[in-house]
């Protein structure tokens, strides 16, 4: 069952993100501004993921998801896209059963039919034994697209409503909702990018609608606990209002309980 728009309910002021999505930008900039080559940025990049993980479950975060590989990257270097495929497979063989022990549940989602059939089987092993885990959920978006998530999405719903018998009636966005890639988790609350962009480059085009941005010069690689505390700050001094007044805002977190 899908999780309610953010839109329709208000976080308390100063709360920690629930949800937070990042693209992780930088690294082989990171790299090359020290004269090492861009694989080098990508394992350090992965090192700053461990560690972006575990200041989630320490701060309380629910939902962590990382743009890990889009389907626009496989335009980059055929040498380095292997590369990139290779530190995936490194990386499920060496941190899934650490993230299975801290009660965390992992999730990749994407089209994942232009991975080989062992990089499927192995996030499939990994999805499968986390998913009873309550703790933490980090979501690796993997060759995945935002505009291709609405088009699956759409596809998808038409047929089940063709099944059904009820194909070209007007349909709304719960029930697309219902049908993305992500409807497991509720729209990310804070949206990171590092490594100086400040774009959404195809990222969560559907969730990301009323998201908090947070843009950094830190390229990924030098990301740390640090630096995610200091976006959260800046979330948390933010006024989220959804299009309503700030007046009304204000009634509604003053608001006993009890009402």
């Amino acid at each position: 069952m899908a999780h309610i728009s953010s839109t329709k309910e208000i976080p308390v002021a100063g709360a920690i993100p629930k949800h937070i999505a990042i693209i992780m930008d930088g690294n082989g900039r990171w790299a090359t501004k020290r004269f090492l080559p861009r694989v080098a940025g990508h394992v350090k990049g992965v090192e700053a993921v461990r560690g972006i993980v575990e200041a989630c479950v320490s701060r309380g975060v629910s939902y962590l998801t990382l743009f890990a590989f889009s389907s626009e990257n496989w335009r980059r270097p055929a040498e380095e896209v292997s590369l990139l495929m290779r530190l995936f497979v490194t990386a499920l063989e060496k941190e899934v059963a650490k993230m299975h022990a801290n009660n965390i549940r992992l999730k990749v989602v994407g089209d994942l039919t232009r991975f080989d059939a062992q990089l499927q089987k192995m996030i499939k092993k990994a999805e499968t034994k986390t998913a009873d885990n309550r703790g933490l959920t980090v979501t690796i978006c993997a060759n995945y697209g935002g505009r291709w998530d609405i088009v699956q999405a759409f596809n998808h719903l038409q047929e089940q409503l063709q099944a059904a018998g009820k194909a070209g009636q007007a349909i709304n966005e719960d029930q697309l909702g219902a049908h993305l890639a992500m409807a497991y988790a509720p729209e990310p609350d804070l949206f990171i990018r590092t490594g100086g962009e400040t774009r959404i480059s195809n990222f969560l085009l559907w969730q990301l609608a009323y998201s908090e941005l947070h843009f950094t010069d830190t390229f990924w690689p030098d990301f740390d606990a640090a630096a995610l505390d200091a976006a959260i700050l800046s979330y948390q001094a933010r006024e989220r209002r959804f299009g309503q007044t700030s007046a009304q805002v204000s009634k509604q977190s003053s608001r006993p309980e009890s009402d």
